[in-house]
């Protein structure tokens, strides 16, 4: 198999071993370029030293059509990005997410992610009910590194329907980190126009949230 380990650090050094074993083909990725080379010397294995958010990254290191990604940073927001960029661009067949927040894992698999993993939330934790959250918006906290992820669909009347980003005024602490456009995840630019029916992935922080939201289902 071709197994993609992204970010992590003695997880990702023990899977490798482990997977190592069994003769399959690795592709090590890793941000931490100190972590890397452990990993690479403790292994007798190649590591590519970077980041899995980005496109350019899995591209370079050769990941596209994988059987399968694990994502194993300690940010939450990074592993949810690594696997969709994986899924919808790499075609990679089944993405593996580690969680820090069990309140994360429910939310990740109903945004694509295949299988999410918290040591929390397997040892029994109550993930809470998120049923009162308006079904066009998904909120994810990440309450360790004090930001959000929302999930915002674009409908036919809002004001910023048709227009590039670079041209929308938006409210500070902003970053779209991408659109799921079916079947297509665009990675933005300045030049994306937003389409009816996008769905916006934003990240933000808690105080700026309910202004965001407000001016992007702004009618025209």
């Amino acid at each position: 198999m071709k197994i993609v380990i992204a970010g992590g650090k003695h997880e990702a050094d023990f899977i490798v071993k482990m997977l190592k074993e069994e003769h399959h083909h690795l592709i090590v990725i890793n941000q931490d370029r100190e972590f890397a080379d452990y990993i690479s010397s403790n292994n007798d294995i190649p590591v590519f030293p970077g980041d899995p958010t980005k496109a350019y990254c899995l591209s370079d290191a050769e990941a596209d059509h994988a059987d399968v990604l694990l994502a194993l940073s300690d940010n939450d927001t990074d592993n949810y990005i690594t696997c969709i960029t994986a899924k919808r661009l790499f075609k990679i067949k089944k993405t593996v997410s580690k969680v820090r927040n069990p309140k994360n894992v429910e939310l990740f698999k109903r945004l694509g992610i295949d299988s999410v993993i918290s040591s929390t939330y397997l040892m029994g934790q109550t993930i809470l009910n998120e049923s009162s959250v308006e079904n066009i918006i998904k909120t994810l906290s990440i309450e360790d590194e004090k930001i959000i992820m929302i999930e915002i669909a674009v409908e036919q009347d809002f004001q910023l329907v048709n227009k590039k980003i670079m041209d929308i005024h938006f409210p500070k602490n902003i970053n779209i980190s991408c659109i799921f456009r079916d079947p297509h995840v665009i990675i933005p630019n300045g030049s994306t126009i937003i389409k009816p029916e996008d769905k916006l992935i934003i990240v933000t922080t808690p105080s700026e949230q309910d202004e965001i939201i407000d001016y992007i289902q702004r009618k025209k």
